[in-house]
């Protein structure tokens, strides 16, 4: 794509958005339409958050395209009900385009230290091409922004080629190589199936078997794409019909989990089908819930494990050699596993989000500071006490297991909407949650979260801290989520006057269309 010419930062704007992917996009979109002056930081050359950093082959969408977009920018022509990796991030670069954000956002720009100014009633943002002031920081960072790679003892080194899924070596060629694939995530069954035909070998490396059920997929056919662009109704009765049979899963995950059982069963016959080797089939079959770990999707990812020149080990690396990765059984042999490239499908760091690094309260702490010991939290998933005008976006517990995640952010950035013009009229310069409030807040989340498949299905996932605590999921229904942030209760904050004026909306806007 044509690369964005690099422009001066600008020492203040009203609100900072960082990140540029669905959530850095939307705030920066509906701000913007409130006439709001916004400038958005991406450290890289594009916008498109995790759609543009993950280019392996078979990356794509597990939530049906018509779903996962934008309510206020439906797209009629996804090829497929679920979307590839090119067509999102394709579909991200002119949305931003069409709302007029790109003027707006500064590329090639890393934030490496955000400090709340008491005096001022402004964060100081220092970043790679410079400092700027905002009265009100947004972190569109994303959940999926910073890859996990396992500290394996003897990795540093190992001689050949090592990568993670989400910083794809794309020159590097694996045809010929004795591949090494660690991790059996969402990544992993996709490009699994992609590596393998051209792999000499393909050992595949598995602490815990997935769940996996059919892909759903098919081609959405030109008649259908027209029938979106005439009668754009079409679509969103399309898409109002997808959420509707997404959200009624939350029954088998949070409400009654022993409805699980048929989805599972349904799993084990996809499991039975595709792998006839009763000795690989039990070495793949999950033993926990399903919804306990991110359920997947593949038509084809059994398929290539059941090929003569693929070998799945579940036994633990204990070490990795300059040519070898090293396991071992439960009576402690062990076994080497000739390797030429190693590829992590080993997800992200989730729970602790590089960003909580960077942002400094009102005390002076960071955020990672203040939550540990105890864990992520917030007030709706969105401010933190002691973090002025900072506003996250998909932040603690509003990950979703079953649900369509754009639709989550498109609530909260109303909330950021409406908090912006409350805080104007009554004439509030920052606003920060009440502890008692947030406490009380986060307390409700996990105990709805007890009992459900995410929290007690028998498994250790990524929705889990390190302390085992859920600080990822919404527990219960998305629309619920939609109706608790349709607006800003003040009195859940703690607030300051303002010391001095903002500048007019109208000169905004002005100022804007002169951009």
């Amino acid at each position: 794509m044509e690369e964005h010419p690099l422009r001066e930062i600008p020492e203040h704007a009203d609100v900072v958005v960082i990140g540029s992917g669905f959530a850095g996009l939307a705030a920066a979109i509906k701000l913007r339409e409130a006439g709001r002056e916004v400038v958005v930081l991406e450290r890289s050359s594009d916008v498109g958050g995790t759609w543009r950093d993950n280019t392996y082959p078979g990356c794509a969408c597990d939530v049906p395209s018509h779903l996962y977009s934008f309510s206020f920018a439906p797209n009629p022509d996804w090829s497929s009900s679920f979307s590839p990796q090119p067509e999102i991030r394709a579909y991200l670069r002119r949305t931003a385009e069409q709302f007029g954000v790109l003027p707006c956002t500064h590329f090639n720009v890393e934030v490496l230290d955000a400090r709340w100014d008491n005096a001022e009633q402004r964060w100081s943002v220092v970043t790679s091409r410079g400092e700027i002031t905002a009265r009100v920081l947004v972190s569109g960072a994303g959940a999926f922004s910073a890859p996990s790679v396992p500290a394996l003892p003897g990795l540093e080194n190992f001689n050949g080629t090592t990568f993670h899924s989400a910083t794809w070596d794309h020159d590097h060629e694996l045809t010929g190589e004795r591949v090494a694939v660690i991790g059996t995530g969402a990544s992993a069954i996709q490009f699994v199936p992609e590596v393998q035909p051209h792999a000499l070998r393909l050992t595949l490396f598995q602490r815990t078997a997935p769940w996996v059920l059919p892909r759903r997929d098919r081609t959405i056919k030109a008649a259908e794409r027209w029938l979106y662009r005439r009668f754009p109704v079409a679509q969103k009765v399309t898409r109002a019909g997808i959420y509707g049979s997404r959200e009624s899963t939350l029954v088998g995950f949070a409400i009654q989990p022993k409805l699980m059982t048929f989805a599972e069963k349904q799993a084990r016959r996809h499991l039975h089908k595709e792998i006839p080797d009763p000795v690989l089939r039990a070495k793949l079959t999950p033993h926990y819930r399903l919804g306990c770990k991110r359920v997947l999707l593949s038509n084809n990812y059994y398929a290539s494990l059941n090929q003569p020149n693929v070998d799945v080990v579940t036994e633990q690396i204990v070490e990795v050699l300059p040519h070898a990765v090293v396991t071992a059984d439960e009576s402690g042999t062990q076994a080497e596993h000739p390797v030429d490239t190693i590829i992590f499908g080993t997800g992200f760091n989730v729970t602790e989000p590089p960003i909580a690094e960077l942002v400094h309260g009102s005390d002076g702490r960071s955020l990672a500071e203040h939550w540990a010991g105890r864990g992520m939290a917030a007030l709706h998933g969105m401010a933190v006490s002691g973090f002025p005008n900072f506003f996250m976006l998909v932040g603690p517990n509003t990950g979703l297991g079953h649900n369509s995640l754009v639709y989550m952010i498109e609530a909260q950035v109303r909330y950021l909407d409406d908090a912006l013009r409350r805080m104007d009229e009554a004439g509030i310069g920052a606003i920060e949650p009440r502890q008692d409030v947030q406490d009380a807040y986060n307390d409700r989340i996990q105990e709805a979260l007890e009992g459900t498949v995410w929290n007690a299905g028998g498994c250790a996932s990524w929705y889990l801290d390190a302390r085992g605590r859920n600080t990822t999921l919404w527990p219960t229904w998305t629309f619920t989520f939609r109706r608790q942030l349709r607006r800003c209760d003040l009195s859940e904050y703690v607030t300051q006057r303002r010391i001095s004026e903002p500048a007019p909306v109208a000169e905004v806007r002005s100022l804007q269309a002169a951009t």
